[in-house]
């Protein structure tokens, strides 16, 4: 898995990709920060869950190649009869992107730091926001490295990828408008940002690292069921 994550990190970078990931958070992050902190609020935990909209726009360029770019490249035949776990290969390629997106919210560190030395802050409350922001773009990195999985085209991945992110995006407006309790409270637990926003309090809530762990694992199975489809294929 260390070398398939190597190989994947080191293509972000060996591409404008990563770069433009990159850019895009820490110009947001750097614009969020200004106007909350010419306001005189030292709440950096507002910045951070603020970014869950970037997120949902930039992480589809980030998933794209994951696997249809090996695909296209007809090396994936190579790759998945390799003498290594499949399930190594997809980890490997997910926690690659994941580390890339974990490495965006960085300036928010220096940013907590600033503000501490200016008032006093609930530390736990900024780690506890982090937590939720880092778990669902884990999510949304699972979610569109499986749509990866199903196309040899990047842009097509992208294209899907963005339109179901959304559409999660929404989904919290749709649960609004069910008149039915149960749907209605269903649809809500199935918009990720709406349990990515109980991260932002002051307790940290078990059942909500859960519910996100429990979907990337789904799509990280899904992931290793389409290679497995197309190894024996």
């Amino acid at each position: 898995m260390s070398a398939i994550f190597k190989r994947e990190f080191k293509a972000y970078f060996n591409t404008p990709i990563g770069y433009i990931v990159l850019a895009a958070f820490y110009f947001f992050l750097g614009y969020f920060f200004s106007a909350i902190y010419s306001n005189g609020a030292p709440n950096v935990e507002m910045i951070v869950t603020s970014m869950s909209t970037v997120a949902i726009f930039t992480l589809p360029v980030l998933t794209m190649r994951l696997m249809s770019e090996d695909r296209r490249q007809k090396v994936d035949q190579a790759l998945i009869t390799a003498p290594v776990k499949l399930t190594s290969i997809v980890l490997g390629k997910f926690f690659a992107a994941f580390a890339v997106f974990a490495l965006a919210f960085a300036p928010t560190v220096i940013f907590e730091i600033i503000v501490a030395a200016k008032v006093s802050v609930n530390v736990f409350t900024y780690i506890y926001s982090l937590i939720g922001m880092l778990l669902l773009g884990g999510v949304l990195i699972a979610i569109g490295m499986f749509i990866s999985c199903l196309t040899e085209s990047p842009a097509i991945s992208a294209i899907l990828t963005l339109v179901i992110n959304i559409f999660i995006l929404c989904m919290s407006s749709f649960a609004s408008m069910i008149s039915v309790s149960w749907i209605s409270t269903v649809v809500e637990k199935a918009a990720f940002l709406s349990v990515a926003e109980n991260f932002s309090g002051s307790v940290l809530k078990v059942t909500d690292i859960i519910y996100f762990v429990s979907i990337i694992a789904a799509f990280v199975f899904l992931s290793v069921r389409s290679l497995e489809k197309r190894r024996w294929s």
